[in-house]
């Protein structure tokens, strides 16, 4: 089996559902919650297979969450029916819909990135017409991108995503601090990844970024200087979620980490490639500029709202329980603090831009 990648995707997929079932149906507890070793240990040996957190992640909830309605016709989102969803609503596989349409419009940016990559010289005036022909289409592109997650609140209403789902998505750390999960006959299970799933675990945005050279982590010296806030937040974040990705995903973005010419620097030394590029990375902020408004609207605001009347579950108490010992910022699934940490990633990309040197 360790030699079949699709059984232990398909592995992954299932035992880290249950592990969320389970975990999120226990009555509530001040203790560590215990996973049993009977989900815990095969789930932690096929993450190691993977390359991945043992843990419900991104890939889990909608790359590999899907099924063809036709087998027969070609790949499309309209042809993806999604397997699961915890609150078998519209509204969540609405949810995974909209993540999987924007991966799918991703691989257009890919082959993007792919060309320049593998470009035999990037100096020559017939490489620099291509090239800025590609920075202008990844500019509409990201634009696409920016619109298809727009469409995410016609088909997933703030409450059902709030209240009915995003309380099964969440991992250890969702609340930052407090009740725990521990692997049960696993060594060292308090240093495993546990964190649940999040947009920031998808390795097409993440591509993006490194193609792009956006620094968040804080480590050039760009204009206009971080904030505060900006220092105070998260700057390991993302380097942290291609932990969740699968290991092929992770070599990917390795590979294109350790390319000796990166576009930025390229633009720079070439008059006629600055606007394309900055275009590009003009449209990558005003998409994070809407996944700040839409994490405003789907967390903050409805962090500061009352559930609606239904069925008492354990886990609604417990979700409740949390919500009234919580102090500080509304959190993202994994634990971040979404209004700073949203932030800090738009504002360092605002520093990616090209000045007037």
């Amino acid at each position: 089996m360790k030699s079949d990648r699709r059984r232990l995707q398909r592995a992954h997929m299932v035992l880290a559902w249950l592990v969320h079932y389970f975990v999120h149906s226990i009555p509530p507890t001040e203790e560590a919650i215990h996973v049993p070793e009977s989900l815990a240990v095969p789930l932690v040996k096929v993450s190691q297979a993977l390359g991945m957190a043992p843990i419900l992640t991104f890939a889990d909830a909608v790359l590999w969450n899907w099924e063809p309605v036709n087998p027969d016709l070609p790949t499309t989102v309209e042809n993806m029916r999604f397997i699961n969803a915890f609150s078998d609503t519209d509204d969540e596989r609405n949810f995974y819909v909209t993540s999987a349409r924007a991966e799918m419009k991703g691989v257009e940016l890919l082959q993007i990135i792919d060309r320049y990559t593998s470009l035999p010289n990037v100096t020559d005036l017939t490489s620099i017409s291509m090239i800025s022909k590609d920075l202008t289409r990844l500019a509409g592109i990201i634009d696409d991108i920016k619109e298809i997650i727009q469409s995410v609140r016609e088909i997933c209403d703030p409450h059902v995503f709030y209240w009915d789902i995003r309380p099964w998505l969440e991992g250890s750390d969702a609340q930052g601090s407090g009740v725990g999960w521990i692997y049960d006959g696993v060594e060292n299970s308090e240093m495993l990844d546990l964190s649940g799933p999040s947009g920031g675990q998808s390795s097409t945005m993440h591509a993006l970024d490194i193609f792009l050279d956006v620094d968040h982590k804080l480590q050039q010296r760009r204009l206009p200087a971080p904030s505060e806030n900006n220092k105070k937040a998260d700057r390991g974040f993302m380097e942290r979620m291609t932990r969740y990705m699968p290991g092929k995903h992770r070599d990917y973005l390795s590979y294109l980490a350790n390319t000796s010419r990166p576009i930025r620097d390229l633009a720079l030394k070439t008059p006629t490639l600055r606007e394309p590029y900055n275009l590009a990375v003009m449209a990558l902020k005003n998409l994070r500029d809407l996944h700040m408004r839409i994490a405003c609207l789907y967390i903050v605001t409805m962090s500061r709202s009352k559930r609606p009347g239904c069925p008492v579950s354990a886990m609604l108490e417990r979700m409740e329980a949390n919500k009234a010992s919580r102090q500080g910022p509304a959190r993202g699934t994994g634990g971040n603090e979404v209004s700073m940490l949203l932030r800090a990633g738009r504002d360092a990309t605002r520093r990616t831009l090209l000045k007037d040197y």
